[in-house]
């Protein structure tokens, strides 16, 4: 369980710069019934007005020739459970599947009630073993599965790796497997959902399409850098590398609706490093991202001057996030905080399955 402090009043509920105190009762433990049936606050930059919908509401939010950018990398199932040679239990999180040469290592975060070292062998739930090959220090290290692919074992035995504010002390359910993915996740690649995509159905798709709004996808595989805690000082936060992909498709896309003066809306603060790191590479005169694939480990906070979105949709953020910085440098840090005191004085659900934000 996350230890957080009881906020009496929205007046107190912000504690520091990046910091506030939720009630702990706000953070969902479970996904809406209906996945669009999440509640979802509006906010408008230019008037700093904050309006409250559902996020089925959508299509009437956005504008025909306006183009949601989404991020398309799936989940999967990274959350191995094994056990030490003298029978305590360990824990294997998968940072990737792909090794670089088959039946190749792959890094991983292990976690025992005692250290482990290399050449360690944990025994996996099917009799297999997961042997700890090199510590890359901080708790991680490079696996192995000896006559198998890390894909194969984490498809066979793997669980999702649902955050540690989400209790489930019997382990995942069948709903998480099926709701903790976006329904237009495409290759796996993640430890983390890119959650405000969780929110839409195929018929919420489908409207958008029917009421010419643009959907295309980006890919980012999220890692656990992402939800790396800011200590101290923000300017010396470093950003873990991810992969990303903004393919030609997407590039056009942003071009044809920065040409008609529609927007371009994010879909997730991943999406946005997506294609603020896109651009920052190499961008059109409009501030459209040329295609581009690699690695980037862009830290957006206060100050950053933003070149390819200009809306964005996002869940409730953890205090003292990198997300939650993104959401403070794209809003603004006085409209964030009210936003965030509404939302606890109105008991929006927080965090992975809670509910949503639309920035305009």
């Amino acid at each position: 369980m996350v230890t957080v402090a009881r906020a009496h009043s929205a007046g107190e509920l912000w504690t520091g710069p990046l910091e506030y105190a939720l009630p702990p009762e706000l953070i969902a433990q479970s996904p809406a019934t209906v996945r669009s049936d999440a509640r979802l606050m509006v906010l408008e930059r230019a008037t700093g007005g904050i309006s409250h919908r559902r996020f089925r509401d959508l299509p009437a939010l956005v504008s025909a020739g306006d183009l949601l950018v989404a991020n398309d990398s799936a989940v999967f199932r990274a959350r191995l459970a094994g056990r030490k040679p003298t029978g305590g239990a360990a824990e294997i999180l998968l940072l990737s599947a792909q090794p670089v040469v088959p039946g190749g290592v792959v890094p991983a975060m292990v976690r025992t009630s005692k250290s482990v070292k290399a050449g360690q062998r944990l025994k996996l739930a099917d009799g297999s073993a997961c042997v700890i090959e090199k510590s890359l220090g901080a708790g991680r290290f490079n696996v192995s599965f000896p006559g198998r692919e890390p894909g194969e074992v984490a498809a066979d035995l793997g669980e999702v790796p649902l955050p540690p504010y989400i209790e489930r002390p019997a382990g995942t359910s069948t709903l998480d497997m099926e709701r903790y993915q976006t329904v237009y996740a495409r290759e796996e690649g993640s430890v983390a959902a890119p959650t405000a995509g969780l929110h839409f159905t195929p018929e919420l798709l489908a409207e958008l399409g029917r009421a010419s709004v643009g959907f295309e996808c980006i890919s980012l595989h999220v890692g656990p850098g992402t939800f790396t805690p800011l200590r101290g000082d923000v300017e010396s936060h470093r950003m873990e590398a991810e992969r990303c992909t903004v393919g030609a498709e997407v590039s056009r896309a942003i071009a044809g609706a920065r040409k008609i003066g529609a927007r371009v809306v994010a879909v997730g603060t991943t999406t946005v490093r997506a294609l603020e790191s896109a651009a920052a590479e190499r961008a059109m005169a409009d501030g459209s991202p040329e295609p581009w694939e690699g690695a980037t480990s862009l830290f957006i906070r206060p100050g950053h001057q933003f070149q390819a979105v200009d809306a964005l949709i996002t869940n409730f953020h953890l205090p003292a996030s990198t997300l939650l910085c993104l959401v403070m440098a794209f809003t603004g840090e006085a409209l964030v905080r009210e936003a965030y005191e509404c939302a606890v004085r109105d008991r929006y659900r927080f965090y992975s399955y809670g509910d949503a934000m639309l920035v305009l």
